[in-house]
């Protein structure tokens, strides 16, 4: 684990500066206390982030739960109540990851998983226009169309046009110019530009600069424009910032309906996030998904013992890491570390760094999970990789994740079923031969009830007097439900004068007397693997 850790430390710090205002801004969102988001981001990076098999994925609390959360802590009659369904939520996680549920991430199709990549992407840049400009009314890590301040993603951005501060503003463009001087040139110039990353220079500077015009009438920066993290007096109140599950709750079955949706909601979004860090990664790298699911429900157990927010693994971070070169767990681990050591020993300097200045690092990730060439490529690859490519993007620009994943999702199955429909059989036509039409007829490997309306279709269709060749050579499985239409179109078919020649392993048959009995699931060939 520490062969990259001269790649780990500075991807480490990248992760931190981009969890720091999410961890904060997903908890204003839940309407819980601030802190419940970074205890979230601590046991994410440290616990989940030492038991989980991903290399590169950044575990914390989750947008997606956002109104999830919203809900029940009202619903449940206070957040000591709904840390009980936290706990319960990683208990039902753990058994998923038994269940072995994890293979359900395999499912996903491809152009889902960059779509949503790309969704997320715009919905980056598009959220921290606003944030850019020094206006913060929506708390960072409201991913939702319809935001927690009464706004959508565009009228917040119209908003912008009439509340821009000046200072926050200027300290924006300085770090995003640091930020792209960094990456395109002196990257490239020498070992210590790589060591020390340039968002960690951009927030230095941004420090800098709140310090320095503070008594400045234009670019003083107000306090509503910086992170804010709470502020213990002593260890007394630090530790009194805890809170803790009021487990005689436990009884009320509102408690288990809204531990069971923590989980299932958080465990999808997990892994498909699992999914999608594995598609970025450089390395290809192979997340065992079973296995996340035993650390996130691990990691929610202790994050809800402890008085923090639900945890997933989140795309955000991950992507952060990615893009920094993090190479194995230990980056998401030491932002994890990170964030525990600054909320105890300098949480007064945290507060002094600009919204606007994270804005900038954000928009960077943002750009490179949605860069126009995608758009381009996607388009290229044809309608069936592009349609649910670009439904999943507007379906997440315009409602949230979960909805945009659905229905890129629902689109891709569709798409599924179109092909398998057009795919089922393949008819060649000779011309008529002894007054006969003759037709050849060939099945596919498998042929489901997926198939039916197709082959139904074309057997309606064959004129009267016709020889039907019917190719079941290469079928491995057929349906029964095709066997019965089988059965009925050879019924009809003396009516019509239409002659049956089935070819199969088994032989050749004139006019069988009967599909049923005829066809039955051959057994498929077992893989060794020695």
């Amino acid at each position: 684990m520490f062969k990259h850790i001269k790649s780990d430390i500075p991807a480490s710090i990248v992760v931190f500066f981009v969890a720091l205002p999410l961890c904060l801004g997903i908890a204003l969102a839940s309407g819980a206390p601030l802190f419940s988001g970074l205890i979230a981001g601590i046991v994410g990076g440290i616990f989940v982030g030492a038991l989980s098999g991903s290399k590169i994925g950044v575990s914390g609390p989750a947008a997606g739960l956002a109104a999830i959360v919203l809900t029940a802590i009202g619903a449940l009659g206070g957040y000591e109540n709904f840390l009980v369904a936290v706990v319960l939520g990683g208990i039902i996680q753990i058994i998923f990851g038994i269940l072995k549920a994890g293979v359900i991430g395999y499912y996903f199709p491809s152009s889902v998983i960059k779509g949503m990549l790309t969704g997320i992407g715009i919905i980056i840049i598009l959220k921290q226009i606003p944030h850019f400009f020094g206006y913060d009314p929506d708390p960072e890590g409201d991913w939702a169309f319809f935001q927690v301040d009464g706004e959508n993603t565009f009228s917040e951005i119209f908003n912008t046009i009439n509340n821009i501060s000046p200072g926050a503003t200027l300290v924006a463009v300085i770090g995003m110019a640091i930020l792209l001087l960094w990456d395109k040139v002196l990257s490239k110039k020498g070992k210590i530009f790589q060591l020390v990353q340039g968002p960690l220079v951009a927030v230095a500077v941004g420090i800098i600069f709140f310090i320095v015009t503070q008594n400045s009438e234009i670019f003083a920066i107000s306090s509503e424009h910086l992170v804010s993290v709470p502020v213990p007096k002593d260890a007394a109140s630090f530790i009194g910032q805890f809170s803790f599950p009021n487990f005689s709750a436990i009884t009320n079955p509102q408690v288990w309906v809204t531990a069971f949706t923590i989980a299932l909601v958080a465990s999808l979004e997990t892994l498909l996030c699992v999914e999608a860090t594995d598609k970025l990664d450089p390395h290809k790298n192979v997340t065992p998904t079973n296995r996340e699911l035993l650390a996130q429900g691990a990691g929610n157990i202790v994050s809800g013992l402890i008085g923090g927010l639900p945890i997933t693994q989140v795309i955000v971070r991950s992507s952060a890491n990615i893009q920094s070169n993090g190479r194995t767990k230990l980056s998401a681990i030491i932002h994890g570390f990170l964030l525990l050591i600054s909320v105890i020993l300098i949480p007064t300097l945290l507060n002094m760094i600009p919204l606007s200045v994270l804005a900038a690092i954000l928009f960077i990730v943002g750009y490179k999970l949605a860069k126009p060439a995608l758009f381009v490529k996607m388009y290229q690859l044809g309608w069936k990789q592009s349609v649910p490519f670009f439904v999943t993007v507007f379906g997440i620009v315009f409602t949230d994740l979960l909805i945009g994943i659905s229905l890129g999702l629902a689109v891709g199955i569709v798409v599924i079923l179109l092909k398998s429909y057009q795919n089922s059989h393949f008819l060649h036509i000779e011309d008529n031969s002894n007054g006969k039409h003759k037709i050849k007829m060939s099945l596919a490997e498998e042929v489901t009830f997926f198939n039916k309306g197709a082959i139904l279709k074309e057997l309606d269709n064959l004129p009267r007097d016709t020889y039907l060749e019917l190719d079941i050579l290469k079928t491995r499985y057929l349906d029964y439900d095709i066997v019965e239409i089988l059965e009925d179109f050879r019924l009809k078919a003396s009516e019509r004068n239409i002659d049956i020649k089935l070819i199969s392993k088994r032989g050749v048959v004139e006019n069988p007397p009967s599909f049923i009995g005829f066809f039955e699931e051959r057994p498929k060939s077992k893989l060794s693997l020695s």
